[in-house]
């Protein structure tokens, strides 16, 4: 048995550009993977083998899930798709007036929803006979640029540029249930729901992760809050990097976060602990994805071009199997009571 590198195993036939996203399946260890090279590809993460591929018509800056092997992709070209591997068959689903960022599969309400460039969120029901008209239920305008956006049951979350922050019952889009603002000062990077469902985490290109919660009330305000992150001291001055992604695990609701520094750490949000962190990755750290059971976490690193046009390393795909050591929140010791 060969030894697994400790930053996991690496993928054969990675992308040829950079990695927009990557994301498991809801029911296997099959991962999903969007990137600039124009590419939408399925890996079986165990096997180490590419399951299919679509190429499209610009980059592709997002995709996510149906079931086991069809999904959603998202483009540089405005376009919309519904991707099936197992048919060989693309559907465009239709289009925004710019380029897409963001797309999720909602399965509460059996909708796809997108965030463009264009300041706007749309949704679409997938199951619609296809035509653009037909399968758009609705626009919904925002505040700037669309950066970001995350599902929980059937609350949404869009982050935009500009720091705005808005939530939505997917029941009722008519308008946001609550706008807000970033409680960090720079643009945010990645939006992430906790998995309980009780609010969000956000980190921005300044090195920051805030902890937010839906409950406007005073008790669940006060319990917000930032910590600084992925950031070194060099001869006495701070070096801060964006953090890319963040993920959740699925069981223990800790998380991880990825950083430009090229690091990978996981926290305990409700002890306010660092759990672990892995050693460095060969550069920046694009996306995060755990598995279903939270056994593997996926690792694209992936130079994000922050600082320019230069030569970096390779773009690569890690897999690494997961220890209950690294993200199981540990309890806290409590001296024994009197007898």
């Amino acid at each position: 048995m060969s030894l697994v590198p400790t930053v996991g195993r690496e993928l054969s036939n990675p992308p040829s550009d950079g990695i927009s996203n990557l994301r498991f399946s809801n029911s296997s260890d099959h991962l999903l993977v969007s990137s600039w090279d124009k590419s939408v590809r399925l890996y079986d993460a165990n096997a180490d083998s590419m399951r299919g591929e679509f190429k499209h018509g610009g980059p592709v800056l997002d995709c996510c899930f149906h079931d086991d092997s069809s999904g959603f992709s998202v483009c540089g070209d405005n376009k919309v798709r519904r991707i099936d591997f197992n048919a060989g068959k693309e559907d465009i689903l239709g289009t925004h007036d710019k380029p897409v960022r963001c797309v999720e599969y909602s399965y509460a309400a059996g909708q796809v929803i997108t965030g463009s460039w264009d300041k706007t969120i749309k949704c679409w029901d997938p199951r619609a006979a296809s035509g653009p008209e037909r399968t758009q239920i609705g626009t919904y305008q925002q505040p700037e640029r669309v950066n970001s956006i995350s599902l929980v049951g059937n609350r949404l979350v869009v982050a935009t540029a500009g720091r705005h922050v808005n939530i939505y019952d997917l029941r009722n889009m008519s308008q946001p249930e609550q706008r807000r603002e970033s409680s960090l000062k720079y643009q945010t990077r990645c939006v992430r729901c906790y998995p309980n469902g009780t609010g969000y985490a956000l980190s921005s290109v300044e090195g920051r992760v805030s902890m937010e919660f839906f409950d406007l009330s005073e008790a669940a305000q006060a319990k917000k809050y930032a910590f600084k992150c992925h950031r070194k001291s060099e001869d006495g001055r701070d070096i801060v990097y964006p953090v890319n992604a963040i993920a959740f695990h699925p069981i223990y609701g800790t998380f991880a976060t990825g950083g430009c520094d090229g690091f990978v750490n996981i926290w305990d949000g409700n002890n306010k602990k660092r759990l672990y962190q892995y050693s460095k990755y060969p550069t920046s750290i694009a996306a995060l994805s755990f598995s279903r059971d939270g056994g593997l976490l996926a690792v694209a690193s992936s130079y994000t071009f922050e600082e320019g046009d230069k030569p970096h390393e390779p773009d690569a795909i890690f897999v690494r199997n997961v220890n209950e050591i690294e993200v199981k929140p540990k309890p806290k010791a409590y001296p024994n009571p009197p007898v």
